[in-house]
């Protein structure tokens, strides 16, 4: 059984897709074992909740220095023993120190298809922005492994995504939202699942 912790800033709706795949029994050899968010007011936290997931949270302003956040967080990680953390939407920088401990442990959504449109800077609405003003007509996202850089670890899946005339960033998101994140996480924890378990 693979022991996922998902790190998650916001509404947690590449949350939600990864809890509805192991629940309707599409994502298997999976235990949701913690979600964590550095922000105690995120929807995703009360998601956790409602499936009976541990939720909680980490955050920077509760500590005196950014090491003390660093430490909290990786004390929390440690004591939930994990084979894989899954950032759905964190959008905290995680210490080089987690990356150590974790490697080739920890996975990232990006709502476009790397090398375009990542780095730092790149997140949320931004992404799209950026996709539309240079006018591209393909976007997507991609699961990556987690390296000491910003989006530059080895690719695991991408899936590309029609940019529509008439477009928003707004809509755009939705679109990659609907069409590749909730698709692609789901798929790339179960190649590493499987991996794990031995099924591959």
């Amino acid at each position: 059984m693979l022991r996922v912790g998902v790190l998650v800033s916001g509404g947690g709706t590449n949350l939600q897709a990864i809890i509805d795949q192991v629940e309707d029994g599409r994502l298997t050899g999976v235990s949701l074992e913690v979600v964590i968010s550095n922000n105690a007011g995120a929807y995703a936290l009360e998601r956790a909740r409602q499936h009976n997931i541990p939720a909680v949270c980490v955050s920077p302003g509760d500590y005196p220095a950014r090491v003390d956040f660093h430490r909290a967080l990786m004390e929390k990680l440690e004591e939930y023993r994990l084979d894989l953390i899954v950032l759905a939407g964190y959008l905290v920088k995680i210490p080089p120190e987690m990356v150590a401990r974790y490697p080739k442990q920890i996975i990232n959504i990006h709502p476009s298809l790397i090398p375009s449109f990542c780095g730092v800077g790149y997140y949320g609405l931004r992404v799209h922005e950026a996709a539309l003003a240079r006018g591209v007509k393909v976007s997507g996202a991609t699961v990556h492994y987690v390296d000491a850089g910003t989006d530059t670890g080895p690719i695991l899946l991408q899936k590309a995504v029609e940019v529509k005339e008439g477009d928003t960033p707004q809509t755009l998101q939705r679109r990659i939202m609907e069409e590749a994140e909730w698709k692609l996480l789901p798929q790339a924890i179960q190649m590493i699942a499987d991996s794990h378990n031995g099924k591959a």
